[in-house]
């Protein structure tokens, strides 16, 4: 079949040496990665920064202090505020409305992000992206074993494919981590512009310190998560090894 099609014979070499270095290293990381990473997270999950249980210790002090109220001459009562509010929409003009504060600088200089969760998203993040990294080495070396297609004998094929499967699921989990923490900045940013905006409103400063605790909880479950998911791949691949590295049995051939 290989005359149907001609491949320079250097290329071919390097992609020989290619796969057998994805494959040295993909049985690496099953056999001896995979559990190591296991037991790390696993003593993570034990650490006092991931098991605070009193939440009010993550919080942060948010410096954006509450400024004396305005007091309004201008503003019309009764019938009269009626008239003008209608006028403010017949002219465009909104001169008496109350908008919130105008923000130009902020009083102590530039706010500060949570800095207890800080320091746990940044040891967080490295372990998501070498899970990330590690599932498509390994996602890599069973595709290369998976052989051509044929009819009949097919079951090893499909716990191969099956395994492929869960390693680009747990990939596509593993991402959304990093977007789920993404999507805290983005929205604690919003709500401290809110609070810098509206400095009376208690409400969006309750909501800053929910959401510092919610992220600090989901920190741990992501780190419990990918802990289980490298329990889950090491498990799957070992129990399976021989139909993934042999897909196809050779009875078949002795019938011949």
């Amino acid at each position: 079949m290989s005359s149907l099609l001609k491949v320079d014979s250097e290329i071919k070499t390097k992609v020989a040496a290619f796969k057998e270095r994805i494959t040295a290293e993909a049985e690496d990381l099953v056999a001896n990665f995979f559990p190591k990473k296991l037991l790390e997270l696993d003593h993570f999950l034990k650490d006092p920064s991931i098991n605070i249980t009193e939440l009010k210790e993550i919080h942060s002090d948010i410096n954006l202090p509450v400024p004396d109220p305005i007091l309004f001459s201008n503003l019309h009562d009764g019938l009269d505020a009626q008239n003008a509010k209608k006028r403010k929409l017949e002219d465009g003009s909104g001169d008496d409305m109350v908008t919130g504060t105008k923000v130009f600088v902020m009083p102590d200089g530039m706010m500060k992000s949570n800095a207890n969760l800080v320091d746990l998203i940044e040891k967080v993040k490295p372990e998501i992206r070498t899970l990330i990294e590690k599932c498509n080495t390994v996602k890599m070396w069973v595709q290369l074993l998976i052989p051509r297609i044929e009819d009949g004998n097919n079951f090893g094929v499909s716990i191969q494919e099956e395994t492929v499967a869960e390693l680009r699921t747990v990939e596509g989990e593993a991402a959304s981590y990093l977007d789920q923490i993404s999507r805290y900045y983005i929205t604690r940013a919003k709500l401290v512009s809110k609070i810098a905006k509206y400095p009376h409103v208690e409400d969006y400063r309750r909501t800053v310190t929910e959401i510092d605790e919610k992220e600090y909880i989901s920190l741990k479950i992501i780190v419990s998560e990918l802990r289980n998911q490298y329990v889950t791949l090491h498990d799957m691949i070992l129990k399976n090894i021989e139909k993934i590295k042999r897909p196809r049995s050779s009875n078949a051939d002795a019938l011949y």
